[in-house]
């Protein structure tokens, strides 16, 4: 019993000294990660970095961390952000964000408020950690402008956010691939924001909310995402296979399927099947929400009109967009040049 007694105790001990060396290397790893970054250009600065979780996790939070990319213009802070991983299998870990977090974009910067918003990962067990699978989620998320909540005094003193009811975004490594990914987007109950409704349908003739957003696509990207992701050159996209994308809001339905290549410089060749119900809608919410412009979409209303008036059915459309040299077709009908898909 002694001896046992005494195994244990040795066990034990050793145990105590590997969690606390591993969760110092811990909280100097990520030290050093916001230091990287800053040396790349980027605002990089946590108040503190603690981990704590003895003995069985490493739960490292940060507190007052903001982080801010100079060249893409994106930035991100928040008042406290923890990572959980747990002790025995570090290529698995968990994220949580905190119920409010403000990000910023090159058109404006927003508050953004959920009840709860958390990531899995797991990466591989190499050096550069790999991406392997990752699921996202989010519930209740509300996104306001911070103008509007300036002039609000706060996000719940008036103003009106674009509100989510739930988020779910998953990414998991194709099997026998470096580099593929299958992708999954699901938005349940997206209520865009008054600004965006103003925009989009100012007669107030669509529901509140969205009835269906979601996508299922397969991206190959030149090179694997990984640790080194953010502070080289972004991977970027080299196929993607598109299996269903579908939006759904009142009597409007738009559905994308296909498949693209895309090039060095970013240009996409191969073939989108769309099809569209009350398609003339679709179009003047593009062309309204700056996504078209307002007179490519006049005249592709125009083409667009005199294709569909033989069918059994002219609100709903029908069509494949070939992309090809840098521009978009409709059979031997160039309609525009082509969107570049490259990521920054």
């Amino acid at each position: 019993m002694r001896i046992i007694l005494a195994l244990i105790t040795i066990a034990a001990a050793a145990w105590s000294g590997y969690w606390y060396v591993a969760s110092a290397a811990v909280t100097r790893g990520f030290g050093a990660g916001l230091d990287t970054l800053r040396a790349e250009g980027w605002t990089a600065r946590a108040a503190s970095i603690e981990t704590g979780g003895f003995p069985y996790r490493f739960d490292t939070s940060f507190s007052d961390i903001t982080l801010a990319d100079p060249e893409t213009g994106l930035a991100w802070e928040a008042p406290v952000f923890r990572i959980f991983a747990l002790s025995y299998e570090p290529g698995h870990v968990i994220a949580v964000w905190p119920a409010r977090q403000v990000f910023a974009t090159p058109q404006g910067k927003y508050d953004l408020e959920s009840s709860d918003m958390r990531a899995s990962l797991v990466t591989g067990a190499t050096p550069r950690l790999p991406l392997e699978r990752m699921v996202l989620t989010a519930a209740s998320l509300a996104i306001t402008p911070r103008e509007a909540s300036a002039r609000a005094g706060s996000a719940r003193a008036g103003s009106a956010p674009t509100r989510l009811e739930e988020l779910r975004l998953a990414a998991a490594r194709v099997a026998t691939t470096a580099s593929a990914y299958r992708l999954g987007l699901a938005a349940e109950g997206l209520s865009p924001g008054p600004e965006w409704r103003t925009r989009l349908d100012p007669a107030g003739r669509l529901p509140e909310r969205f009835d269906a957003v979601t996508a299922d696509l397969t991206v190959s990207f030149d090179k694997p995402w990984d640790r080194l992701a953010i502070t080289q050159p972004l991977p970027q996209p080299r196929r993607i296979t598109l299996r269903r994308a579908e939006a759904r809001w009142g009597r409007l339905a738009l559905q994308e399927s296909g498949e693209v290549t895309v090039d060095a410089r970013g240009r996409p060749q191969g073939e989108i099947a769309i099809k569209a119900r009350n398609w003339r809608e679709i179009l003047q919410m593009a062309a309204a929400s700056g996504q078209l412009d307002a007179h490519f979409a006049a005249r592709l209303e125009d083409g667009l009109s005199r294709l569909t008036q033989m069918a059994d059915d002219p609100q709903t459309l029908d069509i494949a967009l070939t992309f090809a040299k840098g521009r978009v077709w409709l059979g031997p009908v160039p309609l525009g040049p082509a969107p570049v898909l490259r990521l920054r």
